[in-house]
């Protein structure tokens, strides 16, 4: 029998935590036991004085670096759901739980976001306090597209981006290049790919403690990112402005640029019902601490995956459904319910913010 590899492998050099994602054939996708892993690591890297700083990267088929990694396992979300499986509840709670950790870690977490950072992807990264792109880093929260939200503290970070780009971020889904995110604020230095794995050994040489000493390695590993800014930007802060989706779509349809026709065409291949509550949970979560944006998040994927406000069951959920198209058959066909967004009303999105738990028995009551 050949024994299993770990999907998480760590070690510690030097005063410095090293973690890679080892699960290459799947863009290191996370599943339920890769968070376990993670947060059992980083819980413990917190107390050890030894450990001065942690850095996380993701690994492809041909060795370390390449991808970073692409989000949760969707295929594991779809059969759970099916199947009644009650790991799926665990999964969201433990993921969002490893996502405050991560964001309010008290020592320097390095994240290696090269290649596909996604969803998932996101969450384990945006919390660091070092985000470092490369110019194939191809960074995105396209939960629209499967009839989902842009979770993971989505609500928190998107809604921090500057003006109204993280409406568009969120509902359209997307992918920047290294240089758009930093422009955005979603990364803060542009390093060259093949200089990561330098970089990486250079880590275990020195005392990260020392703010420069670790100034010092950042300035030794980053290059000049492109002045690369948003297209459009004026564009997006007018219509992203707006105040339903409805309004957004048509105001798009009207303008004759390519670039308004383009947006208007991606948005209407989304979910319109998930379209009307992303816009509602960036809205809220400009407004809400990280814990309570996490707690808001932990409630709608709820209703996602049993949504009966809706009357529907799991299989007939947006989510079943966006999954089934996107990445189970593959037909890229998905039937949306309602089919247009201007048949989505108020009284489907809102019950999506109702707790289904009483503050006290929430399942992220104890983050701070």
């Amino acid at each position: 029998m050949s024994a299993v590899v770990s999907e998480v492998l760590t070690e510690v050099r030097g005063q410095v935590g090293f973690i890679t994602l080892n699960r290459p054939s799947a863009l290191n996708a996370l599943t339920l036991q890769m968070i376990r892993d993670l947060t059992v690591c980083l819980l413990a890297w917190r107390e050890n004085p030894q450990v001065r700083a942690v850095a996380i990267r993701g690994s492809n088929k041909a060795g370390p670096f390449g991808a970073f990694c692409a989000g949760g396992d969707i295929r594991f979300f779809h059969q759970a759901q099916l199947s009644g499986d009650p790991l799926l509840e665990d999964f969201f709670t433990e993921e969002y739980t490893l996502n405050h950790l991560i964001h309010t870690y008290p020592k320097p977490y390095i994240a290696f976001m090269d290649g596909v950072v996604m969803g998932g992807g996101m969450g384990i990264s945006q919390g660091a306090s070092h985000r470092l792109v490369t110019a194939r880093s191809k960074i995105a929260m396209p939960e629209t597209t499967i009839g989902l939200f842009p979770d993971v503290a989505g609500g928190y970070f998107l809604s921090r981006c500057p003006g109204f780009t993280g409406e568009w971020l969120a509902l359209t889904g997307t992918t920047l290049l290294g240089a758009e995110a930093i422009a955005l604020g979603l990364a803060d230095h542009c390093m060259d790919a093949d200089q990561q794995v330098a970089a990486w050994e250079a880590l275990a040489q020195i005392q990260p403690a020392d703010p420069g000493q670790l100034e010092n390695w950042v300035t030794t590993f980053s290059i000049h990112a492109s002045a690369l800014g948003i297209k459009a930007r004026g564009q997006i802060d007018h219509y992203f402005s707006m105040d339903s989706v409805a309004s957004i779509v048509q105001a798009l349809e009207s303008d004759t640029s390519d670039w308004a026709q383009h947006t208007a065409s991606q948005l209407r291949q989304r979910s319109p019902l998930m379209l009307c509550v992303a816009l509602e949970q960036i809205r809220r979560a400009r407004q809400l601490s990280l814990a309570d944006g996490l707690r808001m998040e932990r409630d709608m994927v709820r209703h996602c995956f049993f949504p009966r406000h809706l009357g529907r069951s799991g299989a007939q959920t947006e989510t079943a459904e966006g999954i089934r198209a996107l990445a189970v058959d593959k037909d890229n066909a998905p039937k949306w319910q309602p089919a247009r967004i201007e048949d989505v009303a108020p009284k489907m999105v809102l019950p999506f913010f109702d707790s289904p738990w009483l503050p006290h028995g929430h399942p992220l009551r104890g983050l701070a």
